[in-house]
């Protein structure tokens, strides 16, 4: 996206992306800015490092940080930054992704991380985590997350309908 991005994407890997990408099309739904990198809390620790303490200045609000097995990446981010970091576990290993979701989720005291569902539909709620974060000042957004919950609704609603037809159909009611 050509505008400076407002929320920051990490991935531990590049076998990350194809869960990750789930929270760049959440953001990108609702026309957020974003950028996405690779950057490993094991492998690349300086460059982590020096990519979240300059992510505030460069205007970055919220982080996004998907990663499997061990899955340090967002504590290392936390401890990094005074942002909001939201948590993706990747279902990456034999455990798929329960390794992840805990190293993740005990986090100690002081360095807090909002830890999403295990894979792509934890990765979109973070992306619609982080929209709903930027919503609580920017007035336009807020708009659109309420017209995305009212279809939402509306979806659920026809799908029920729908069902009941078919249940009368098939002679069940």
């Amino acid at each position: 996206m050509s505008e400076k991005p407002l929320v920051g994407i990490l991935m531990g890997s590049d076998n990350d992306y194809e869960v990750m990408v789930e929270a760049a099309r959440a953001l990108k739904s609702f026309g957020v800015s974003f950028e996405m990198t690779v950057s490993s809390a094991h492998r690349t620790p300086e460059r982590t490092s020096k990519y979240v303490r300059s992510a505030r200045d460069r205007g970055i609000k919220v982080l996004i940080a998907g990663a499997g097995a061990a899955a340090h990446l967002a504590g290392v981010v936390a401890a990094e930054t005074i942002l909001p970091v939201l948590a993706v576990p990747i279902d990456s290993t034999a455990l798929q992704g329960l390794d992840a979701l805990l190293a993740m989720v005990q986090m100690p005291a002081g360095i807090p991380v909002a830890t999403m569902a295990i894979g792509k539909a934890g990765a979109r709620n973070a992306g619609l985590f982080a929209v709903q974060i930027l919503s609580v000042s920017d007035e336009s957004l807020s708009r659109r997350l309420t017209d995305y919950k009212v279809e939402l609704i509306a979806g659920v609603e026809a799908k029920a309908k729908t069902l009941a037809e078919r249940m009368v159909k098939d002679g069940i009611l």
